[in-house]
C-alpha cells in the first residue's frame, strides 16, 4: 500500500488531494503546520478532514514564524487582509516569505522519518501569479532539493497533482470524489464564518459556482453574495 503524506491546510485544494489519494487506496498522513497564521481556524478544519478519511494527523507547532515572517497579511496583524479577487495584484499582501518551501520541507522530513512514499501539495494554477512557491518550477526544484537532502536515505517523491489545474477543476474533482467540502476552510480572515470577501473566499465561491457544485459554506451575514468582480478564470 502506498503511504502518502499530504500537506493539509484544511482547504479545498489539500482536501481534494486527500480525496484523490484516498480513492487510490493510499494510507494517508496529513501534516498541518501552525506557523502563527491569522486564519489558525484552518487547523481545526484540517483535523476534521483528516478524521473523515481516517488519516493520521500531525500538527507541527512553529508559531514563532509569524513573529519573524512579518509584512504578510497572514502573519502580521498590522497588515490588513485584502478583499477582492484572488488574481488581483493586492493579493501580494498575503505572500508569506518562503511559506510553501517551509511547509513542504517539514512534511518531507516527516515522510522520510516514517518512510512514506510521497509528499503531496495541493497547489493549482490559480496560485501561480501571486505565489512563486506555487509554480511548476518550484515543484521541480523542490524534488531536486529533496533528493539531495536525503541522498543515501529514504527519499519520498514530491507530487503536485493540480499544479496545472484551475481551481474550478479542483472543485469539480472534489465533488466527484465526494470530498467533505463542508468541512473545509478557506478564509484568510479566520473567525467563525467565512468572510466571503477576501481573495480566498471569492476564489472558493467562484470555483464552486463554475464547477456546478453546491456551496455549503457559511458566510458572514455582512457578506455581499457573489463578489467575483467580473473575473472568470475557467468554465
Amino acid at each position: 500500500m502506498t503511504h502518502t503524506v499530504v500537506v493539509a491546510s484544511g482547504g479545498l485544494d489539500s482536501t481534494a488531494a486527500m480525496a484523490l489519494h484516498a480513492a487510490a487506496g493510499d494510507h494517508l498522513t496529513a501534516v498541518t503546520i501552525n506557523y502563527g497564521q491569522r486564519h489558525i481556524r484552518e487547523i481545526a478544519a484540517a483535523r476534521a478532514v483528516a478524521g473523515h478519511y481516517d488519516a493520521d494527523h500531525v500538527v507541527v507547532d512553529l508559531p514563532d514564524l509569524a513573529r519573524v515572517l512579518t509584512g504578510s497579511a497572514l502573519t502580521d496583524p498590522a497588515v490588513a487582509v485584502p478583499h477582492g479577487h484572488y488574481a488581483a495584484p493586492t493579493m501580494a499582501a498575503t505572500v508569506v516569505p518562503n511559506r510553501n518551501a517551509i511547509l513542504a520541507n517539514v512534511a518531507v522530513g516527516i515522510a522520510v522519518a516514517i518512510k512514506a512514499d510521497a509528499v503531496v501539495v495541493g497547489i493549482h494554477v490559480g496560485d501561480h501569479p501571486v505565489y512563486p512557491d506555487c509554480r511548476p518550477e518550484f515543484i521541480d526544484a523542490l524534488q531536486v532539493c529533496v533528493a539531495a537532502a536525503t541522498a543515501g536515505y529514504h527519499t519520498p517523491r514530491v507530487d503536485a497533482p493540480f499544479v496545472h489545474w484551475t481551481k474550478t477543476a479542483v472543485a469539480r474533482l472534489a465533488a466527484k470524489l465526494g470530498a467533505p467540502i463542508e468541512l473545509t476552510w478557506s478564509c484568510y480572515e479566520g473567525g467563525e464564518l467565512h468572510c466571503g470577501r477576501c481573495g480566498t473566499c471569492v476564489e472558493r465561491r467562484e470555483a464552486l459556482e463554475l464547477a456546478g457544485v453546491a456551496d455549503p459554506t457559511a458566510y458572514r451575514p455582512d457578506d455581499v453574495k457573489g463578489r467575483t468582480h467580473g473575473h472568470v478564470l475557467d468554465r
